[in-house]
């Protein structure tokens, strides 16, 4: 099987061009390629295939084998391979409101639906950043999901290993619970992150964030993942921080995130009430997997 190591702020996944290659078992294959002593090494396993609705389909399965809705540093790592390595012909130019255009675009799929990309090139053509319009935020509990009552999860008090915290809900496609402290770094997030990702309110488990808000227009934040455990960054829940963080008050529509692989830029647009988030991708090797 031949693979692609690609990384998108550090958050790496293992890339299958399946338009070549056919996995049969892609659960036990994430697992396996996941690991970082015996495998390949990475957060979790991205099949790059064909699509009926767009130029290419994305199937996301976390380093234990379950299947993702969707990953924000992924899809923009999708973007740069299904580009440079020419699996589809990129559109026409694709603009953020009030903040940059970018000179082509591509439609990819997802678990939730399809998403555009605006791609950013370096003059050798090859896709440095890639900006994604991750659609509309969902807050209704239910959609969510997390099982609470209320039109949207906000400020809930919930306690968790005897810590009282303060829980934003919201959804990118994915689940995300989100948690403003004034310090990430003394967060004992290796406790608290599989506690509160596995906890009894979340049906199918949940991204865990804690969040440092630095100014208004920036916010540095710590990951705990469903699937995967500490991370060094997840584009999707960057932008539940920042739905978060403005349904809080605490941060503005435009912003940054610092995650500790990287930063993003992120804009919750008034206009049309989606999610942009931009930032770069990262292609690391090329390699066989033998058969097993």
């Amino acid at each position: 099987m031949r693979f692609t190591k690609m990384h998108a702020l550090g958050n790496d996944y293992v890339y299958v061009n399946c338009f070549e290659e056919k996995i049969e078992n892609p659960a036990r294959l994430a697992q396996i390629v996941s690991d970082r002593h015996r495998g390949i090494g990475s957060d979790g396993l991205i099949l790059i295939d064909r699509s009926q609705t767009a130029d290419v389909r994305m199937r996301i399965f976390n380093a234990d084998g379950s299947e993702a809705e969707m990953c924000g540093n992924g899809i923009r790592c999708v973007a740069k391979y299904t580009y440079e390595h020419k699996l589809a012909e990129a559109g026409g130019a694709f603009s953020v409101p009030g903040q940059l255009s970018c000179p082509a675009s591509l439609n990819i799929e997802a678990a939730k639906g399809v998403l555009t990309v605006g791609l950013i090139m370096d003059d050798s053509d090859k896709v440095q950043k890639v900006c994604v319009n991750m659609g509309q935020p969902i807050l209704v509990p239910k959609d969510i999901p997390v099982e609470l009552d209320g039109e949207k999860i906000i400020e809930q008090p919930i306690e968790v290993l005897g810590h009282e915290l303060l829980m934003n809900c919201v959804s990118m496609g994915n689940p995300h619970a989100v948690f403003f402290c004034d310090d990430v770094g003394v967060i004992e997030l290796e406790k608290l992150g599989p506690a509160i990702e596995n906890h009894s309110l979340f049906p199918n488990r949940v991204n865990v964030h804690f969040v440092q808000v630095d100014k208004p227009t920036e916010f540095t934040m710590r990951t705990w993942e469903r699937g995967s455990g500490i991370t060094m960054a997840c584009g999707s829940g960057a932008c539940a921080a920042c739905v978060a963080g403005v349904l809080t008050g605490r941060e503005k529509r435009l912003c940054t995130a610092h995650l500790p692989g990287g930063d993003l830029d992120l804009n919750w647009c008034e206009g049309d009430n989606c999610v942009y988030m931009t930032g770069p991708a990262v292609e690391v090797f090329k390699g066989i997997w033998p058969e097993r």
